[in-house]
């Protein structure tokens, strides 16, 4: 049986906040007496992750995502609940807990502003107390991966926004943590650098065994890296398991995507596809179809068989689209 590396149970964080009217009276007024209300980021959350899994963690904005990431990296404490990471409470902070995580955080940076990346690196191997010898050989093989040559004699506050994302990856992955939480990791990355930071992710997770706990909007990321998804709403889980199988659930349907010749394109009839068909989009000489799971391949037959069909595709629906179905309050 493998190591269950996360365990998180019935884990809940409250927040006092304080709130007003709007206008000087209500703002003089709060000077004497202020008034609270009680916001739950997270309500009740339970789940496990074994050793040298990738588990997508996702939810829409405000969902509590980062709030439990926090409280699992011993940012925060949670109002209740019970979290082990790699054996360890997180919110005592030792510091042999500290050495075996890292946290990358899209909008916040660990890096000082007003020296080069390279003496930021510097200092972070002394903290976590890195060897020289192979601080050298891990920082040579980031910057290898993530073309950084060019970027670490520059001041950090010079660097543009996907610049700076390279070297908070770099400051996380320096003393090889064996868990790593990524909150939206890929922020200000190009295309061509997302596809090299997905296949680093890979490649380490396959080298070290890491625990990776990712949280991103960019879907792309979770389909290249995550097997499995925690799906996350109002504080409140909704589903953990598979991502294909949360697709087949919510979207048991196919798209059909059929190209007609230049004749079809340019009648003013009615679509000339079977009646049941329900026709999502037209452009051109192109219409786009959904189409049961087990209608497809006679539905499919039947056209090819009596329209001039040029070209065919049969595609799944996007998991964007899949996700957001439950984010509307689709039934899970």
């Amino acid at each position: 049986m493998a190591e269950q590396q996360i365990v998180v149970r019935d884990l809940s964080k409250t927040y006092r906040v304080p709130v007003r009217e709007a206008g000087l009276l209500a703002a003089l007024g709060s000077m004497w007496r202020r008034e609270y209300r009680m916001v739950e980021a997270v309500r009740g959350i339970t789940f496990t992750i074994e050793a040298g899994e990738m588990v997508g963690f996702l939810g829409p904005n405000g969902a509590g995502k980062t709030t439990t990431l926090k409280m699992l990296a011993g940012l925060l404490y949670p109002t209740k609940g019970e979290v082990r990471v790699a054996g360890f409470v997180p919110w005592e902070r030792k510091p042999a807990y500290l050495r075996r995580v890292s946290m990358v955080l899209g909008n916040k940076s660990q890096m000082l502003w007003d020296i080069p990346p390279r003496d930021s690196f510097r200092v972070l191997g002394e903290i976590y107390r890195v060897p020289p010898g192979e601080l050298k050989q891990t920082l040579a093989e980031l910057f290898e991966l993530l073309d950084m040559y060019p970027l670490l004699a520059k001041p950090v506050r010079t660097l543009s926004l996907g610049e700076r994302m390279k070297c908070e990856l770099v400051a996380a992955l320096l003393y090889q943590p064996a868990v790593l939480f990524l909150d939206e990791p890929t922020l200000g990355l190009d295309v061509s650098m997302q596809q090299r930071f997905r296949r680093f992710i890979i490649e380490y997770n396959q080298r070290s065994g890491a625990t990776i706990l990712l949280t991103s909007h960019a879907m792309a990321d979770v389909e290249a890296l995550c097997h499995r998804v925690i799906l996350i709403n109002g504080g409140q889980s909704l589903y953990d398991g598979k991502l294909q199988r949360l697709a087949s659930r919510l979207a048991p349907y196919k798209l059909l995507r059929v190209t007609l010749n230049d004749e079809c394109a340019r009648s003013e009839a009615p679509h000339p596809f079977p009646v049941e068909v329900e026709v999502l989009e037209h452009e051109g000489a192109t219409w786009t179809m959904r189409v049961g799971q087990a209608d497809v391949a006679a539905m499919t037959a039947a056209i090819l068989n009596t329209l001039p069909v040029v070209d065919v595709a049969i595609e799944d629906p996007s998991i964007e689209s899949v996700i957001d179905t439950i984010y509307q309050g689709g039934a899970l």
